[in-house]
């Protein structure tokens, strides 16, 4: 099984569990600790499952920011879904209308990171290939991400603050951004996502990352078109 696509999706996910169950336990544990119900909680990961975006309406939410704020913030992070799909459909979108509809659900960062980086390696992939390759991945990271937040829902408060949970969030997207960073346009937008984050950090309801995630977009489209 591992020489199939589908094997060698499973095999490349499951080294994200290392990540994605921390990553799991503390929102649950910090959606718990925002008044959110258990049924909340679980609907929250089971239906929206990105993990940052999430983080962002559980903080805004606790800060008494209002509604729409919340709800543009976390539409303003999860920008990036809508990328990884524009940059899939060349080697999906000849995919059945279901299975397009599965990836589009099961379609998170680290799915995305992976399929991404397989395509390019395998040229000669068919379609159905590539779609059993992502159905892989999500394997092992789906469940890792929901069941996580389960535990982190029910043990809440039980889980001791000297284990610092919190270092999981930059570390995952690090793992994740660092090896993609392969041409000029990916540096610069980097690094001006990361300095506008910085110097906007003084914006209310934190529109700097809204502000400084444009900023990067357009920077690295720029440099994009002028190479």
């Amino acid at each position: 099984m591992a020489k199939s696509p589908f094997g060698k999706g499973v095999a490349h996910g499951l080294p994200f569990i290392v990540i994605m169950v921390p990553f799991g336990v503390l929102f649950g544990v910090l959606a718990t600790e925002a008044g959110l119900s258990l049924a909340q909680v679980m609907a929250f990961s089971s239906l929206v499952i990105a993990g940052a975006s999430q983080f962002t309406a559980v903080q805004l939410l606790t800060d008494g920011v209002p509604t729409a704020i919340v709800i543009l913030s976390a539409l303003a992070v999860n920008l990036r879904m809508a990328m990884y799909s524009a940059a899939l459909t060349p080697h999906l979108g000849p995919a059945p209308l279901w299975q397009r509809c599965l990836i589009a659900y099961i379609l998170v960062d680290q799915v995305y990171a992976l399929a991404q980086s397989a395509y390019d390696e395998r040229p000669t992939w068919t379609v159905a290939d590539k779609a059993a390759y992502l159905g892989g991945v999500a394997v092992p990271v789906f469940p890792a991400w929901v069941g996580a937040t389960l535990a982190g829902a029910v043990l809440g408060a039980r889980i001791p603050e000297s284990w610092s949970l919190d270092f999981v969030l930059p570390l995952a997207f690090l793992a994740l951004v660092g090896p993609m960073l392969k041409s000029r346009a990916h540096v610069t937008a980097a690094l001006v996502s990361v300095t506008g984050a910085l110097v906007l950090s003084w914006m209310p309801w934190n529109l700097g990352l809204i502000v400084a995630a444009i900023l990067a977009m357009a920077a690295g489209a720029e440099v994009e078109r002028r190479a």
